[in-house]
């Protein structure tokens, strides 16, 4: 269990480290951070705009954060909204051709770091790899969402083999 583990978090650590440096390196080029990529990407992939609330639920962010990226990409004029009547966090953010333009740079980069990451590996690996990947973050979601006694227990429990010692599967 304890040689699992390690792989599992070191290996998803290391993915998202390359990642973020992935992000960083080529939004710097256009003036942006890498926090910003995934919300010029989703409302690249909605024409009609998106909501603040939209974007926490499709960037896994929270809405403190969605606030600071759409105002970054507000005052840099990669953004604006539907309606200056609403207030900001129910209306839709649309992009600006200026968006667009950043868009296409952003949307090409996930193209190819996603196919220089999946390289080597074919489709039936990546469809096992995800559908694993995502098996994983949702037993570990469970775990988060369980009551306090279920951690009691596992905090309390150690698995033996049967010699009766610690295993570290």
């Amino acid at each position: 269990m304890i040689d699992r583990f390690e792989k599992l978090t070191i290996g998803i650590s290391q993915i998202y480290k390359n990642i973020q440096r992935i992000k960083k390196r080529q939004m710097s080029e256009i003036g942006l951070k890498g926090t910003h990529v995934m919300c010029i990407y989703h409302l690249s992939s909605h024409p009609d705009g998106l909501t603040a609330t939209d974007l926490c639920d499709m960037c896994k962010e929270d809405k403190a954060g969605i606030s600071r990226i759409l105002s970054d990409l507000e005052r840099g004029g990669f953004i604006y909204y539907e309606s200056a009547n609403d207030k900001k966090y129910r209306a839709k953010a649309l992009l600006t051709p200026e968006g667009q333009k950043c868009a296409s740079t952003v949307n090409n980069m996930i193209f190819h770091a996603t196919k220089k990451g999946g390289a080597g590996i074919t489709e039936t690996e990546r469809e096992v790899f995800y559908r694993v990947l995502f098996q994983i973050s949702d037993n570990l979601n469970q775990i988060c969402t369980e009551s306090v006694d279920f951690e009691q227990s596992i905090f309390h429990t150690n698995p033996k083999n049967e010699k009766g010692t610690a295993t570290n599967e």
